[in-house]
């Protein structure tokens, strides 16, 4: 099939799965229609190892959308589609630049339209303007103007067709194509601009001969100096970073018990600090080690200074995970504790990807080249994983259980509702989360959210 063909098949998709429907089941046939119509459509040398990972994700991510209909798993099948589609026709170019590729081409949308020759198959106008003239002007002119005749000589006959009435929705229509063939367009038409093609060499992972020059960084600022002033900032950050894991941990661990409320914002405020400094840290580390100093003979007791201090975050860190671990255990689990254990995780990620950095001396970009994978899979985890039926299986054990909080606020939860209402011969329960199942039961097959077809009345 041409590109035309993989548009208008796609668009016409969309108008069938959408067209008086809400967002759900349809978007997981969606999105599986366009993984493997992807597939097809892409060249063997193209089919690398990612293309593959990134087949089997779109696949599992337009499922588990249909299973759920939220929005970590409306967000995993959109980035796992861009990605497919990224990968499929530019298998060398950086993942970084998928961002303003995608944003140039929703811009250039009516441009790249209206280039008819780029995407529409060269045809024979003359031709084509004779067969349409034939077969479908013609015919219905005269089809027009014997019904004028025929309504006027018989009110039966002009009642078969004035009766009737097409229920049809023309606006939603019209917005549902204009949508549906938008985002085929885009998704099988997309282009890379030259300049932005052109800048994928700079996101590459490995240094070049050129970077591998001793330098000075700064005109004001001689080699030796440069070096000197690495080493005495990463010794003293080392000594201030000792201090502050030391008062942190006391504070934490050591001091009389608050409130809950008192403690939440503590626990909130002590994380933010400690993702900041994460942050921080790893911008100054790219700061002293972008380029020349990764092969300084000199700079060893840098690096030794530099891999104390990511060690010493990592302390930081896992203190901090700690804590918000008891905190878990102590008063229960919510969307908000379990997000910051990601961000968390996602921290010593970073640090540990900065420390390879280092030991395999990696430009700078090798960072948000390997970092943007680890946000993908964790996009990924929150939309296969049903976080919110963890939290209310674990907090129904507490004897502080909220079920107002975990029926409303907690989604997916609806099992676990049930077998609780169960055990504790709570009718009134029982009937809320039944009468919410049969809220969701009660959508059109294309807008059902499976989950719900599988709780147990």
């Amino acid at each position: 099939m041409k590109t035309h063909h993989y548009i208008f098949l796609t668009t016409a998709l969309f108008i069938v799965l959408f067209y008086n429907e809400n967002v759900g089941l349809n978007l997981g046939i969606l999105g599986i229609v366009y993984s493997f119509l992807t597939l097809f459509r892409t060249s063997e040398k193209n089919r690398t190892r990612t293309f593959a990972v990134l087949l089997v994700t779109s696949v599992l991510s337009s499922v588990a959308f249909a299973w759920y209909g939220d929005f970590p798993s409306f967000l995993a099948v959109v980035i796992s589609l861009l990605l497919l589609s990224y990968r499929s026709q530019n298998r060398r170019m950086k993942i970084l630049l998928l961002i303003p590729v995608f944003v140039v081409n929703c811009f250039t949308f009516i441009c790249r339209f209206f280039s008819f020759d780029s995407w529409l198959p060269k045809t024979n106008t003359s031709g084509l303007w004779q067969k349409t003239l034939a077969f479908v002007l013609i015919p219905l002119v005269l089809i027009s103007v014997f019904f004028g005749i025929y309504s006027a000589g018989s009110d039966h006959f002009a009642s078969v067709f004035s009766d009737y009435e097409l229920d049809l929705n023309f606006w939603q229509l019209l917005c549902i194509t204009i949508l549906g063939f938008f985002i085929a367009f885009n998704f099988w038409n997309y282009s890379v601009e030259k300049l932005i093609y052109k800048q994928n060499y700079i996101l590459e992972n490995d240094f070049t001969e050129k970077d591998k020059i001793q330098k000075p960084t700064y005109s004001f600022l001689d080699l030796d100096s440069e070096r000197m002033s690495g080493v005495v900032s990463f010794f003293s950050l080392n000594i201030l970073l000792l201090f502050f894991i030391v008062t942190f941990n006391y504070e934490q661990f050591y001091e009389v018990v608050k409130t809950p409320h008192q403690l939440s914002e503590e626990t909130h405020e002590r994380v933010g600090a400690v993702i900041m400094s994460i942050v921080m840290a790893i911008v100054v580390i790219m700061f002293y080690f972008k380029s020349n100093f990764n092969f300084d003979p000199k700079a060893g007791l840098m690096k030794i200074l530099v891999k104390i201090w990511i060690v010493l975050n990592a302390v930081l860190v896992i203190s901090a995970m700690l804590k918000n671990t008891e905190y878990i255990f102590s008063y229960g689990f919510t969307y908000k504790r379990l997000g910051v254990c990601a961000f968390l995780i996602l921290s010593l990620v970073g640090l540990a990807i900065t420390f390879i950095k280092i030991q395999i001396k990696k430009r700078n970009v090798f960072l948000f080249n390997t970092m943007i994978w680890f946000f993908y899979g964790t996009i990924l985890a929150c939309s296969y994983v049903n976080w919110g039926g963890i939290i209310t299986s674990q907090n129904m054990k507490r004897s502080d259980f909220v079920i107002n909080y975990h029926l409303n606020s907690i989604n997916f939860s609806e099992k676990y509702l049930l077998k609780y209402a169960e055990e504790k011969h709570d009718p009134q329960l029982r009937k809320d989360v039944l009468e919410k199942v049969k809220n969701e039961r009660s959508e059109t097959f294309l807008s059902k959210v499976f989950y719900y077809e599988t709780v147990q009345k």
